[in-house]
């Protein structure tokens, strides 16, 4: 538990380390192009670790605080309006706000554009090194009654279109559902039945689509099943309903209440659909092969959007999926640098319009603001990410860095966005912004941020209680 701890917390302060200097950086560049003096260059908050002042004449600050950074220019001063006024006539040639209205804007606007370069750039290196590989998306299986069975998909039919927008990898599948999440309307499968050579059209119907769900589970909440990860049973939690029924590491699960059980995937649902409700289990034991019959009686947990869910307190043995799958299933493409380039300009187009659709529907309620996530969530993504491999925590960061452009877009005043927004009514009115509005601003910016930051950190505790 302290090692993971330690770990989440290195691979925190490591990746908002990344992503703040990569998001400072493009203000700064871009401010001495423009030919400003820049004072302090400062990498976290809080009081300085570490400082020194360049040979540019700027202080460079790294404090203990991941959460942020500034960079602060002459004549710059988000609480006054009048900050250019204590500029001597010798400075104002590189005071910030003496710059014409364009550098103003450039300089701004490098923050957020430096982190979308950052995710062209990560998702550039991942395909030149590791290219793209994934599942096809062939139908394991169908749950009974389901709304992808009741459209008329079965097992053994590869999807090859969502909503008409091609696809050829599971993930690819996953990313086209997700953005329907909220939605009312329908949803639009186009897959090759087994044993067929063309496609067929299926249609769900979508009726607010997991609207108030905290952990979005598109393919499950259909009724669809990737794959079949064998439903061995490796870490046997101590006082767990698991080992109170007698289950072992090694067992595999045969059946439950006489049902046959074929993945991991469908056991799961099962636990999940029966809290404090006795299940007759038949395993088969893993150093004899011999088989037994145990009764399982999963504790119930209470879920963030109030519903109850069987746990038992075990987890799957570790399987190398796309190892044991046939050749015809895997999907691989290699990239030279320069055919990467494409595939990482729209990869990073296709996740900046996700998060901004996102966020559109948290505002307007078609999904839930329980799916904010907070420093601590981050932390353990960033470390089982991590923990992963570099490919997988790389994806994470390019990610990351995309939400956190799309964020600091947003017209929001104290961030990017609102100062650009600033700019904007400047150029058409020609003339800056009223300070008494500015200062209402700041206020109303200061009090959304908060209101967020408090939001996304309760959700977190929720989320560990």
């Amino acid at each position: 538990m302290l090692q993971t701890l330690v770990v989440n917390i290195l691979a925190l302060i490591v990746t908002l380390g990344i992503l703040v200097t990569i998001h400072e950086f493009g203000h700064f560049w871009v401010a001495r192009r423009c030919g400003v003096k820049v004072l302090r260059f400062s990498i976290g908050f809080g009081k300085a670790v570490k400082t020194w002042v360049g040979k540019d004449g700027t202080e460079y600050v790294i404090a203990p605080i991941p959460l942020g950074g500034y960079v602060k220019m002459l004549g710059q001063d988000d609480t006054r309006a009048d900050a250019g006024s204590q500029v001597s006539e010798e400075e104002k040639a590189m005071a910030f706000n003496y710059k014409p209205l364009w550098q103003r804007f450039a300089i701004v606007a490098a923050g957020p554009l430096a982190n979308f370069l950052l995710a062209v750039v990560v998702f550039w290196l991942i395909n030149v090194t590791y290219g793209l590989k994934g599942i096809a998306p062939v139908i394991a299986s169908v749950t009974p009654d389901s709304p992808a069975y009741t459209a008329g998909l079965r097992a053994g039919d590869e999807i090859v279109a969502v909503d008409g927008k091609a696809v050829t990898l599971w993930q690819q599948v996953t990313m086209s559902m997700l953005a329907r999440l909220g939605e009312t309307g329908q949803l639009q499968i186009s897959a090759i039945p087994a044993g067929q050579p063309d496609p067929r059209n299926y249609t769900i119907p979508l009726n607010s689509w997991q609207s108030s769900t905290a952990e979005p589970d598109p393919l499950g909440s259909l009724g669809l099943v990737q794959f079949e990860i064998p439903p061995v049973l490796d870490t046997i939690i101590a006082g767990g309903a698991a080992e109170q029924a007698g289950l072992r590491t090694g067992d595999r699960i045969i059946s439950a209440n006489g049902q046959s059980v074929s993945g991991w995937i469908q056991w799961v649902n099962i636990v999940r659909a029966s809290p404090e409700l006795p299940i007759e289990v038949v395993v088969e034991r893993a150093s004899t092969a011999d088989r037994a019959l145990v009764t399982l009686t999963p504790a119930a947990t209470v879920l963030a959007d109030g519903s109850r869910s069987g746990v038992i307190g075990a987890s799957v043995a570790a399987f190398d999926l796309y190892g044991s799958l046939p050749a015809d299933r895997r999907r691989e493409v290699s990239y030279n640098p320069i055919s990467a380039i494409g595939p990482a300009l729209q990869e990073t187009w296709d996740k900046s319009v996700f998060v901004l659709e996102s966020i559109k529907k948290m505002v307007i309620g078609l999904i839930s603001v329980k799916n904010i996530n907070g420093p601590i969530t981050i932390a353990q993504v960033a470390g089982e990410t991590a923990s992963y491999g570099l490919e997988v925590y790389l994806g994470f960061l390019a990610i990351l860095s995309i939400s956190l452009g799309v964020m600091n877009l947003l017209p929001i005043p104290v961030l990017d966005g609102g100062h650009l927004l600033y700019y904007t009514v400047e150029a058409i009115i020609r003339r800056p912004v009223p300070e008494r509005i500015q200062a209402m601003g700041l206020q109303l910016g200061l009090l959304i941020i908060g209101g967020i930051m408090m939001l996304a950190i309760y959700n977190d505790v929720s989320r560990l209680l």
